[in-house]
């Protein structure tokens, strides 16, 4: 194998390399299998507030429950793009996470909507939810690996799509179940309708499927033949080798600074009688410090190729470009977690003028939730299209500023809409963004990524995804209470608000690479 890489290289230096471009057919099969996994996240997002509630859960209590989404994907997708990065075997490198995924997932949203209590759902969307991470997390790398940087907006544009039209359907399959088949949307207090459990069904079928045709449809290139194609300088802009400069002590000095701020904020919390959600915030804290307390202690003992230290120490040499999209992320998915969790209460409420979980006006306006989830979605996957337009005519960054005011605007509008079918507007603008969201920041960020780290930096930026939805879980609780009085209405206005804050902010993000 050694002598194989040697004449491999030799070659290299003698005969430059430079990573094909594929096939609108082939870009095609790569990226279908994200309909499948956007049908589980939008049966998840549309409908699992919806079961919390049916299951007692109150409105308040909502985003608590929700936690298990985020911090699921923060602890699943740096692992998988840690080990996926080291796979290769008969299946392939990114592969095998895709099936495995697949399977699980399948499993778990079939058992999602027949929890018995509240609890129960509770820890089987911790279960659904790293299932589906294990699939969806290498997808991003895929495209990295798969496409040159000339066609990675395109790649990531078709992932929009089918994550457009997979929630599309998806989101609407309740809606369908009772307005087509004549599945009854009202069931006895403390269980789940019969149009969201075979909905859920469907949903696991459809995942199955299409990750199985991405699967069966696409190769990969070796390890050796992606480090060929960089060496060749085919992707010009991607990041040196990164060398560990933090020292044990820089790293124990770290872990006593946010030791201290989490017991700063459950300070907070406790002497001033704040929401204990906030206690969320220490416990983050508290656990990064233990993480570089430990990473420390690998550094003493040279420890340097252990996954933990690799992770970790990636994360604080992470590229400009890619803490820079950070401040992006952040901004964006706290707006999308405030919509996620609260737009089946705004509109059940403010719209349809019911917040019983037992009467048909909720469960005609949660429907009505799942039409809008469906058609922002569907606006997402048309919009897919524009973006490699206006990216070509505008650059990125200025594409991604146009997408991310549309959906602040719309989110913005629920407060002044009074018809509900209205509200399908407001769903023009969230879906330009959302499509925005899920392709441009990483269209911008592959480009400055080694294609050996590909896999984990992909799964070290779920973090600043993950972050702002854990914080939005802890504070967005209180803060309806606090300074809203209990409207939920009011949160889809602060989520408008940081829409346009992200899109400001990608101005100041380095973007070397072509569009």
């Amino acid at each position: 194998m050694t002598a194989a890489l040697v004449r491999l290289h030799k070659n290299i230096r003698e005969h430059p390399m430079t990573k094909p471009q594929l096939s609108f057919l082939q870009i095609w099969n790569m990226c279908f299998g994200f309909l499948g996994i956007q049908f589980g996240f939008a049966l998840q997002n549309s409908n699992v507030s919806r079961i919390f509630q049916t299951l007692g859960a109150n409105v308040d209590d909502i985003p608590i429950l929700w936690i298990a989404a985020p911090v699921t994907g923060l602890l699943v997708q740096p692992l998988v793009g840690y080990y996926s990065d080291r796979t290769w075997n008969g299946l392939g490198r990114r592969r095998p996470y895709f099936l495995w995924g697949a399977i699980l997932s399948s499993l778990a949203l079939i058992a999602m909507p027949n929890s018995p209590t509240l609890w129960i759902a509770a820890g089987m969307l911790w279960i659904m939810d790293a299932s589906i991470n294990i699939s969806m997390e290498p997808f991003r790398a895929f495209v990295g690996d798969m496409l040159p940087n000339r066609q990675r907006t395109l790649g990531f544009a078709m992932q929009s799509f089918f994550i457009g039209i997979g929630a599309v359907v998806a989101s609407a399959l309740p809606w369908m179940m009772t307005n087509w088949f004549e599945v009854s949307n009202v069931a006895p207090a403390g269980q789940v309708p019969d149009s969201v459990k075979f909905a859920f069904y469907a949903g696991a079928a459809v995942f199955f499927a299409a990750v199985m045709w991405t699967v069966i449809s696409t190769k990969e290139y070796s390890p050796a033949e992606l480090e060929a194609f960089e060496e060749s300088g085919n992707s010009e802009h991607a990041a040196a080798a990164v060398e560990h400069r933090r020292t044990p002590a820089q790293y124990v000095s770290g872990a006593l600074t946010w030791g201290f701020a989490a017991l700063v904020i459950a300070a907070c919390v406790w002497g001033f009688a704040l929401d204990k959600q906030l206690f969320i915030l220490a416990g983050g804290c508290g656990v990064f410090a233990l993480l570089q307390l430990g990473v420390s202690n690998l550094a003493k003992q040279g420890k340097h190729d252990a996954m933990l230290y690799e992770i970790v120490d990636d994360l604080f040499h992470m590229p400009n470009t890619m803490k820079q999209l950070a401040v992006v992320q952040f901004f964006a998915w706290f707006a999308l977690f405030s919509m996620w969790i609260y737009t089946t209460s705004a509109v059940t409420e403010t719209h349809f003028g019911s917040s019983d979980p037992t009467t048909a006006a909720y469960n005609n306006g949660a429907d009505w939730v799942g039409i809008l989830f469906a058609s922002y979605n569907g606006f997402a996957a048309l919009a897919a299209f524009l973006i490699p337009v206006l990216a070509n005519r505008f650059g990125r960054r200025m594409a991604h500023l146009i997408c991310m005011v549309a959906g602040g605007l719309g989110l913005a509008s629920f407060l002044v809409i009074q018809d509900p079918t209205w509200l399908l507007l407001s769903m023009v603008g969230v879906g330009i963004a959302w499509a925005s969201i899920l392709s441009v920041p990483y269209a911008i960020l592959s480009g400055s990524l080694p294609s050996r780290k590909m896999g984990v930096y992909m799964g070290i930026f779920n973090f600043f995804i993950v972050i702002p939805q854990i914080l939005a879980a802890s504070i967005l609780g209180f803060m309806v209470r606090t300074f809203f009085d209990g409207q939920a209405i009011y949160a889809l206005l602060l989520g408008g608000i940081f829409m346009v804050i992200s899109g400001l902010v990608t101005l100041r993000v380095e973007d070397n690479d072509h569009a």
